[in-house]
Formats: C-alpha cells, structure tokens, sequence
C-alpha cells in the first residue's frame, strides 16, 4: 500500500510540475538558508579558535594596568622588568617558557625599500610560547642575548615587501637607526585573532632593543606558556601572588597588572560565535513555517480539484486511511524533495560563503540531516489536514462535485 500510494504521489506531484515546484521553493529556501547559517557559523567559529591558539600554547599575557584595550587603566602602572620574567620561571612550576617582551613601531630600509614594521625584542623563548616556527636561518645565540647583538629575525610579510624574492639570511637591514644582520626568517602564521598581520614583525634580542631603539629598560608583555596539563587558575593565581609581591601591592591595593589567558579568550569568542549562529538559523528556520504553509495550501487545492477522483476511490472500496495516506504521502514527498534541493543548494552557498570570508568550510551530517527530517516533519505536520479532510469526503457528494 505504501509503495502505491507513492506512485500515485509522485504521479501527482509529474502532473503539476511548476505549481510542485513553486510549492517546494519554501522548503528549499528555509532548508538552503539554516544549513548555509550554520556550517558557516561552524566555519567562522573554528577560524576563530585556531587565531586565538595560534596567540601560543595555553598562553597567559600580562600586561601592566588593570584590563586590557583602551583606558585600561595602564598608563600609570609601572611596566615590567626582565627580571620579572626571570622570576617567574624559577618561582613557578608547570610552565613551558616565559618570554618578557618589548616593542617599538620602526621604518625597516633594504637597498632603497622601506618598509613600517614593529620590532619585538625577546629571547628564543618569545618563539617557543607564540608557537612560532624557523623558515630558514637560525635563532639567537646565549652570546647575542647578552650582550645585545645586532641581529634579528624576520616575519613573511617583512621579507615579502623588501627582499623581492631574494633569501634574506644574511643580508644586512636598517631598523631606525641600527643595522642588523637577518639570521633567520619565521614561518608565516598570518591574520591574527584581532585582524592584525601576525608576520609583520622584526624580531631582536631584548637588550638589543632596549639599548639601541627605545633606550630603556621597559617590558610591555610577559608571556607565560603552559605546559599540557597545568592548572590554568592554579598558575594564574601564582602568578597574580607573585607580581603582587614583587610590585610591592597592599593587600588593600588593587592589581596594576592583567593576566589573560588566550584559551578563556578563544572559548569566549567561539562561545559568541555559537550563539549568533544558532539565532540566525532559527530566523532562517522561520522560512520552513512558511513552506509548510504554503504546502498545506496547495494540497487543500489538490483535495478541492481531485474531488471527483476521491469520491470513485471511495465509491469502489478505498478506505479513509489509505485516501489519508495517498495525500500525506504527496505532502511530505514534496516537503522531502524541497529538502534535498536545500541541501543541494546550502552545500554549494556554504562553500561559496566560505572562501568570500576566508574561513574553513566545515561540512556537518547531522545539521544536513536534521533539516532534511524537519523539512519531512513539516510536509506530515502541515499535510495532515488537507489529508484528513480529503479521506472524510462523502463519496455521493465527492460523485456529483463539478
């Protein structure tokens, strides 16, 4: 009987080609646009958290002042000193490396091309908690360090805009008023969490930096890597403890200082992210309703033109449940191939959407599948009535209808 009454369905649904078609075109707009909304949702929250990781491995920043960005409170809050770095990791345990950071905006010149970059001054350690990898060249000596020896490594972005395609190892560059040699160039990691070009860098020692470009001995960043399986609230509460100490804070004080943790960050931010993708895909929902609206309309129609044609099927011997199940089978086929159309057209919208913003494209089976039951589920929900009433005509007044 089920195999019947989806010939006759399909049958049904061959004879009125373009009213089918405009009847599905609900369905497969509501369908394209929730699967559309959330793989690219899925998409933009995955870039998000591999930006955010790619800040270091369970990194911890802290800076001088009382939070982060604008009007932090951090004009007035004395910086840090290497010494402060140095403290931290020998005070400190389940850490990877600490970095103490330094940097200054500087015009780099090679052979009559210049180019705006920031400098960072740092030790080899500066490489292991930003996860930055050596493209070629090598790191800084323990002897260069000390004594702040002019050398430096450059970023993608640098060797793209001076060196031409040349190798930059090597070669001599003019940083402000110094030249130093490039003894290595970085692996590109590019766009960062907050839309800045990550490998637009040249990186010093350190005391490089401080003795030659911004002649003091500030630092504006510790960096604090993790190890795998290290209490985060553990060490960030060392942490706080031990700078409390060292920036001789009362009890009564407040800090002067602000440890962000760059995985709580990634968290939040993906968190967000999850939340506008799931809002968009229930007003995206919102366009199945209608579709469903407008299949329960057309049936009401078909049941209306096909009188007659119920009328003999009852006359000679059809039960209601099978009239029923003929018209609520044609309902949710129709709901079903609007589905599939959806699909089809969400996976080549979600694609398209996906290169446009520079993000992953992350193909999920169960948000396609679950669509496809929903737009099922609707064709049965809201094909019901028309069935129901089509299975409930009179048969001697179906005969006579005109």
């Amino acid at each position: 009987m089920l195999l019947v009454s989806l010939i006759l369905a399909l049958r049904s649904i061959r004879r009125n080609l373009m009213r089918s078609f405009l009847t599905v075109l609900g369905i497969v707009i509501g369908v394209s646009a929730v699967i559309t909304m959330v793989t690219v949702g899925n998409g933009a929250t995955l870039a998000i958290q591999n930006q955010i990781s790619g800040l270091g491995t369970n990194l911890l920043q802290i800076r001088p002042g009382q939070r982060m960005g604008p009007g932090g409170g951090g004009g007035g809050a004395p910086p840090f000193k290497e010494s402060d770095a140095a403290a931290i990791a020998s005070q400190i345990g389940g850490l990877l490396a600490v970095a103490a950071e330094a940097r200054s905006p500087a015009t780099v010149v090679l052979d009559g091309r210049n180019w705006s970059s920031s400098v960072m001054g740092s030790s080899n350690d500066w490489l292991v908690t930003g996860n930055w990898k050596l493209l070629d060249g090598r790191t800084f000596t323990d002897d260069e360090q000390r004594a702040g020896a002019a050398v430096c490594l450059v970023g993608q972005t640098v060797v793209r805009e001076l060196f031409a395609g040349r190798a930059p190892v090597g070669a001599f560059i003019r940083v402000k008023q110094i030249t130093c040699e490039v003894i290595g160039s970085l692996a590109s990691k590019g766009q960062g969490a907050f839309g800045n070009d990550q490998d637009d860098l040249v990186l010093m020692p350190l005391h490089t930096l401080q003795r030659r470009i911004t002649g003091n001995t500030r630092v504006n960043t510790l960096l604090v890597s993790m190890q795998d399986g290290s209490d985060p609230e553990r060490v960030k509460a060392a942490l706080t403890q031990l700078l409390r100490e060292r920036r001789k804070l009362a009890d009564a004080d407040e800090d002067n200082f602000n440890v962000l943790d760059t995985k709580q960050l990634g968290d939040t931010f993906a968190s967000t992210t999850k939340v506008m993708t799931m809002l968009l895909g229930a007003v995206a929902a919102v366009s199945l309703l209608v579709g469903g609206i407008g299949i329960m309309n057309i049936m009401l129609v078909s049941v209306t033109e096909r009188t007659r044609e119920i009328g003999l099927r009852l006359a000679i011997g059809a039960l209601e449940g099978e009239v029923l199940l003929q018209f609520l089978i044609e309902a949710v086929v129709l709901a079903a191939i609007g589905g599939m159309i959806g699909m089809a057209l969400a996976l080549g919208a979600a694609i398209g959407l996906a290169n446009v913003m520079d993000v992953p494209f992350v193909f999920d089976i169960s948000i396609n599948m679950i669509a496809l039951v929903f737009s099922a589920g609707i064709g049965v929900v809201f094909g019901y009535f028309p069935a129901r009433r089509a299975a409930r005509l009179d048969p001697i007044e179906a005969l006579r209808h005109e």
